[in-house]
């Protein structure tokens, strides 16, 4: 990639796989008083995403039935991508004004409709630093959510940029996803499997060394203090003990929830929650099916003994 196409801003991307807690993790973090962190924001969708998003913008402005229901069904599968980074906009801080402004000045800089891969990680870029500026933090962040398998895509882009993997024990993932998701989520325990193992075997091995961190959720909820003064020790930043008090902060999410899924959860105090929920929830056959698939990732992740490693199918 060519230097001039690197951005010389340094945010913190965060990823994980859907239900992993990287909601939480960008609220807790956006607690902090050097950081504005906001929630995923996707952009990969739609093919010409300048035009549609400013089109989206002003249909959700008006409260167009066809992009205001609050599930995904109800709303025109035409414009779904486009008011779905609209409204990830919102819970991010911006408005309808700020969104338009930000798409156009993008937009007519690059001379494009904001197509290609690059174009569209500068729109990001300069909505990260809008907020940056806007709230006088010195570093934004943005979960890129499974995207965080592209890690060297990102890494490439985005030099000084440091990422936070958090990863959540696969088999606590797939209960969640075959018992409270909705029409998004992983459908039987064998796709979860395969999708988690993808998702967490993958950053680890293509990203910078000291720009990549991994966090599992089950130690973000039991231990806080440590799991947290790890993270901000790795991102170079001091401790603020606010990011142990996320639900007492103001956050955008909570202020704009939109339907978003996590953000009535998130809302509350860190708990430990349902940890181990797939002894209760999964049947001992399909343990027994995830673990055939993703053992090795299990193991790795400290979430599987060694004498119960099997060989992934």
């Amino acid at each position: 990639m060519p230097e001039a196409a690197a951005f010389s801003t340094s945010p913190v991307l965060l990823g994980g796989d859907n239900r992993s807690g990287t909601t939480l993790l960008s609220v807790v973090l956006d607690s902090h008083r050097d950081l504005v962190v906001g929630p995923e924001i996707d952009f990969l969708e739609p093919p010409n995403l300048g035009p549609h998003v400013l089109d989206a913008t002003d249909l959700l402005a008006a409260n167009d039935p066809r992009v205001t229901g609050i599930v995904k069904s109800a709303i025109d599968p035409f414009w779904y991508d486009g008011a779905h980074f609209v409204v990830q906009c919102l819970w991010f801080g911006l408005n309808f004004d700020d969104v338009r402004r930000l798409v156009t000045n993008v937009m007519k800089e690059l001379a494009s409709d904001i197509v290609s891969f690059t174009d569209r990680c500068s729109l990001i870029n300069e909505i990260g630093e809008f907020r940056r500026a806007q709230t006088g933090a010195k570093r934004w962040g943005l979960k890129l959510q499974r995207k965080i398998a592209q890690i060297d895509a990102f890494a490439g882009l985005w030099p000084d940029a440091h990422f936070v993997h958090i990863v959540r024990d696969g088999r606590d993932l797939a209960a969640s996803h075959l018992r409270t998701v909705p029409e998004w989520g992983y459908r039987t325990v064998a796709e979860a499997a395969h999708g988690w193992r993808e998702i967490v075997s993958q950053p680890h091995r293509l990203a910078p060394p000291e720009r990549y961190l991994e966090v599992r959720y089950e130690d973000l909820v039991t231990s806080p203090r440590s799991s947290l003064m790890r993270v901000l020790n790795d991102l170079h930043l001091p401790w603020h003990g606010a990011v142990l008090r996320h639900a007492e902060c103001e956050h955008a999410l909570f202020e704009r929830p939109y339907g978003h899924p996590a953000a009535e959860s998130t809302g509350k105090p860190l708990h430990a929650g349902r940890l181990g929920r797939h002894t209760q929830d999964l049947t001992p056959a399909q343990i027994a099916e995830f673990e055939g698939i993703a053992s090795s990732e299990l193991a790795r992740l400290g979430y599987l003994s060694a004498s119960s490693l099997v060989i992934d199918a």
